[in-house]
């Protein structure tokens, strides 16, 4: 079969004013990046607030490994089944980060034939979103020190500063880093960090803003560092919120592409899911409710982080409710999880599949905790076998899920029909009782202790003294009523990337706790999760080239 890029290339895209014609937008409401992207104008959802909402569909998956699951992959197929029913669907999705694109992880634009495209503008530059919103995030920590240099009015602890710069790559080397250095007209010499764009409290803050007013009050909230009496400085105290709402003031409109069989699909932000909350725009999830009938949604990496943050997160801040969830797995994930070497993954090993499955019991069980119906679905291999498929329905069957098998990656929309019917089936007959898992009123640690223990299923939780001092003083300054993000790795449902399956008997450590006013939410940081990834020995970078040729670029996955 060709490469996800090769069947992307091939693609007879529709031009972007027809793909919106399709779901009721005139030309007059885009704002056009070519022929083939567009922005919704800052008037359309006015004019379609008041449509009836559309049934929102949650994919999620299992923990992630090496073999990948396809979350995208099912999210743009399921998408293109309901298509293919004649529903008017649309799937509404994060934009990728350049720093996965050029590490290991590859882009976010699905695969096989349930891609989006143009698939290659959407990896890499887009629209410039993530330009706008590494540029607001870096003014700020320009005028900050500039304030410092000049006077330090604001009576700033240098000590005490907590904004850091960001950039939209993989770099280790700039995690920790010395600035200022040079002479005195260089600035204040002190210790600085960066971190990855999709990990700024400005990517949260354009994905949980309704609009450019809510956006302007979030950015003016925004804590950068603490003065010399424990007082909280914000961006409004640096006089840089206007400033930052100017750059971010064609950023905040959701972005309009399509799916291969040019349905409409509406991609804006990306915040990753083990660093921050993972899901896309409140905008955009919402401005797709009331142009389409079903909207088939996604959260980053396992349900124990992307899932449970856009419930306990993005849900409670924006009011959306759920009306289903779709919980991806793969044979070859669940083989992995059982202890199969990555190598060995295209085996039959049904022993492996029992012990394995056991994660994909835990996000079942999590998810009922919300009270929002399951549907189960296998994204197809070609290594997978009929007896492996056969002891997971029959497993999830025996837990009373609903399963389906995808087969979206070689057939497209043709091949998730029965996951669609699903679907269908669940949103007619199964009512959703969403509910947050925890109510604001706890305490910091009570609402960490329970996503702990009932989430990742932890007996208990260690604090270093640093996150100790720090909930003590958050509580001071009144920030204790607030959602809690959890930084943590994906790739175990522990704080320990190398506990597969179904841990238990772990504790999950707190190292660090602060504040994201802006955004609306406390940030824990566990164990060693890191929010400047570094490049793998071999990044895929070192094969992605553009072609003087063909005019193409080539080795994007």
């Amino acid at each position: 079969m060709k490469s996800d890029i090769e069947i992307a290339q091939e693609a007879i895209m529709l031009n972007v004013k027809d793909v919106a014609a399709k779901i009721g937008v005139s030309e007059d409401d885009l704002e056009l990046y070519g022929k083939y992207k567009a922005k919704f104008s800052e008037h359309l959802y006015d004019k379609c607030k008041d449509n009836e909402d559309a049934k929102l569909v949650l994919v999620t998956a299992i923990n992630p490994t090496p073999a990948g699951e396809g979350k995208t992959t099912i999210s743009v197929g399921l998408t293109e089944a309901l298509c293919e029913l004649g529903k008017n669907a649309i799937v509404a999705l994060r934009e990728p980060s350049l720093g996965p694109c050029f590490g290991m992880k590859g882009g976010a634009a699905g695969g096989g034939y349930s891609q989006l495209v143009p698939m290659e503008d959407l990896n890499l530059h887009f629209t410039g979103d993530f330009h706008a919103i590494t540029s607001a995030n870096n003014l700020l920590a320009a005028m900050l020190d500039n304030h410092i240099q000049h006077g330090n009015a604001l009576n700033i602890d240098p000590k005490r500063i907590t904004w850091k710069r960001c950039m939209d790559i993989n770099d280790r080397a700039l995690r920790n880093i010395v600035i200022g250095m040079g002479g005195k007209a260089d600035g204040v010499m002190r210790e600085d960090h960066f971190i990855i764009t999709v990990a700024s409290e400005i990517m949260a803050i354009l994905c949980l803003s309704e609009d450019m007013k809510d956006l302007k009050k979030r950015l003016g909230m925004i804590v950068v560092a603490y003065n010399s009496n424990g007082k909280p400085v914000t961006a409004d105290d640096l006089k840089a919120t206007g400033a930052m709402s100017a750059l971010l003031k064609d950023a905040i409109k959701p972005n309009l592409i399509q799916t291969l069989s040019g349905n409409p699909a509406i991609i804006h932000g990306g915040p990753f899911a083990n660093i921050a909350h993972g899901c896309n725009s409140v905008r955009a999830t919402k401005m797709a409710m009331k142009l389409g009938d079903i909207v088939i949604t996604e959260a980053g990496f396992g349900a124990d982080l992307g899932a449970e943050k856009f419930f306990d997160i993005k849900c409670r801040l924006s009011g959306l409710k759920p009306d289903a969830v779709v919980l991806v797995a793969t044979v070859k994930a669940l083989k992995y999880n059982g202890g199969v070497a990555k190598s060995e993954l295209g085996q039959e090993n049904l022993k492996a599949l029992a012990k394995g499955i056991v994660n994909l019991d835990k996000h079942i069980e999590n998810i009922k905790k919300y009270g929002v119906p399951i549907i189960v679905t296998l994204n197809s291999f070609v290594t997978d076998t009929e007896a492996e498929y056969e002891f997971i329905r029959k497993h999830c069957e025996d837990a009373q899920c609903e399963f389906a098998l995808a087969n979206v990656w070689k057939d497209g929309g043709k091949g998730g029909i029965d996951l669609a019917q699903k679907v269908l089936n669940t949103l007619a007959t199964k009512p959703s009782d969403f509910a947050p898992l925890y109510e604001l009123e706890l305490s910091v640690e009570e609402k960490i202790e329970t996503i702990a223990r009932e989430i990742y299923g932890a007996v208990g939780v260690t604090y270093s003294d640093v996150a100790k001092k720090s909930i003590a003083e958050l509580d001071s300054l009144g920030f204790k009523n607030m959602p809690v993000c959890m930084a943590k790795t994906q790739y175990s449902l522990s704080d320990n990337p190398n506990l597969l399956g179904r841990p238990r008997d772990f504790t999950i450590d707190i190292r660090e706790v602060y504040i994201n006013a802006g955004a609306g939410f406390v940030v824990a940081i566990t164990g060693k999760i890191l929010t400047m990834p570094g490049l793998p020995k071999v990044p895929a970078a070192e094969g992605i080239d553009f072609d003087c040729e063909t005019d193409k670029i080539t080795g994007l996955f």
